[in-house]
């Protein structure tokens, strides 16, 4: 058997955890630079702020409503989200938990008695609320893709289900499915809804008795025959281990106001590559890809605008944020126009391989190793610190381009100046 666990809309959930107040009040929490809402609590979807809806147009059922505003505040939810993992890890067993998303982790669940599973998954429940503060929803059934709709048919009634549905057979399986819109199906796209929606497939069990032989022909070959046998109780999609390294790492940010010069753009990549670096370091690795790109605001394409990229190859892998800005830097006059207004920018570094396999190159010198020890010094600065307390002069001392954050809550758990204050 195969679980999922979601957390209940885990930015909203994040945030009223240190606002108890609001528990039952209306809550959204936008995205980069405020612009769309991202998460909502159930009783702000009720008054009709829809997902996604740029915060602009929402903002008059926002304010009619009272509902409260928070900025996303990732540096919260990312630990939030590595308390409820680190749970899971706890109660299940670290090699029967698969992290699928910030909020959401796959658990196999196949050593338990079928028996147990509804007072084992209560347990898994309570005790990760008890110990985190974030409620969650739990899917249980033979395959991941039953898992999944379990899981939207737990959330769709909090009530009825305390959040958790257990399906074991094939007439509770069939009931369930008979009941979920062919476009709430994990691995159903847009596009392929439209499609099953012109064939008259409109819920999830009619997808189930179309057989192989159309999901091979309409469903896009081999994904759509796994996705029919994984409705019909034949697990197909297995369990992942855990990535422990990347194999690119990126770092973008939306910028807080309309960016024309370059020296801002300059900063920004130089900011966002010394990031990129520092995620590399953790894990013991060295890039030998760097990439650039800038996004700008286009009249033909205004909601995502014109990307232009630029990479480059260093000669020998490297961690060290020197050079990962100089490279990075280099390219910004190929990206780089004038004429145009920039909205975004970010640095990906590829090519990855851990520091103990670095292959030197015959003709250009290693990085020096006072770089490296520079660098271990300024990571456990910042790291104790916090706000990255050293920075690269390259990234600027105003950084007025910094993304908007005007309405973000404190980090409560990982700063000492923003601890929540009992009174």
């Amino acid at each position: 058997m195969k679980a999922i666990v979601d957390c209940n809309n885990f930015y909203c959930s994040c945030e009223r955890l240190f606002r108890p107040e609001l528990e039952h009040s209306p809550v959204v929490v936008l995205s980069n630079n405020d612009g769309c809402v991202v998460s909502r609590s159930d009783e702000a979807k009720q008054l009709g702020v829809a997902m996604a809806v740029p915060y602009f147009l929402a903002r008059p059922v926002i304010e009619k409503n009272n509902i409260a505003v928070f900025s996303s505040n990732y540096t919260l939810y990312g630990d939030l989200s590595w308390r409820v993992m680190e749970s899971l890890r706890m109660l299940v067993g670290v090699k029967y938990v698969e992290v699928y998303s910030v909020d959401e982790a796959f658990l196999n669940l196949d050593h338990v008695p079928e028996s147990e599973l509804n007072s084992y998954t209560h347990h898994i429940k309570n005790m990760v609320e008890q110990w985190t503060g974030i409620k969650v929803s739990i899917g249980v059934a033979p395959t991941k893709v039953l898992a999944k709709a379990a899981n939207y048919a737990a959330k769709k009634n909090k009530q009825q289900t305390n959040c958790i549905v257990v399906l074991q057979n094939e007439s509770t399986i069939n009931e369930l499915l008979c009941r979920i819109p062919v476009g709430s199906l994990w691995g159903v796209g847009h596009r392929s809804e439209k499609k099953l929606r012109e064939w008259g497939i409109y819920d999830a069990l009619q997808l189930k008795n179309i057989g192989e032989p159309f999901a091979r022909t309409h469903l896009g070959g081999v994904v759509g025959v796994r996705l029919i046998r994984e409705l019909n109780g034949i697990a197909t999609i297995q369990m992942k281990d855990a990535l422990i390294n990347k194999k690119a790492i990126a770092t973008t940010r939306m910028f807080g106001i309309s960016v024309t010069d370059k020296q801002s753009v300059k900063e920004a990549i130089a900011a966002y590559a010394s990031r990129a670096a520092e995620k590399l370091r953790r894990q013991f690795s060295v890039a030998k890809t760097v990439s650039i790109f800038v996004v700008d605001k286009s009249e033909k394409n205004p909601v995502y605008g014109d990307t232009v990229t630029a990479t480059t190859h260093l000669p020998v892998a490297t961690s060290s944020s020197i050079e990962l800005i100089k490279a990075a830097e280099s390219m910004v006059n190929k990206v780089f126009n004038p004429e145009k207004v920039y909205k975004k920018a970010g640095v990906i570094l590829s090519d990855i391989i851990p520091d103990t396999a670095l292959q030197t190159h015959l003709f250009k010198p290693a990085t020096p190793a006072l770089h490296q020890t520079l660098m271990q010094a300024i990571d456990n600065i910042n790291f104790s610190q916090r706000n990255d307390v050293l920075k690269f002069a390259a990234a600027g001392t105003t950084r007025n381009w910094k993304m908007r954050q005007e309405k973000r809550s404190p980090r409560y758990t990982t700063r000492w100046n923003e601890l929540c204050q009992v009174k």
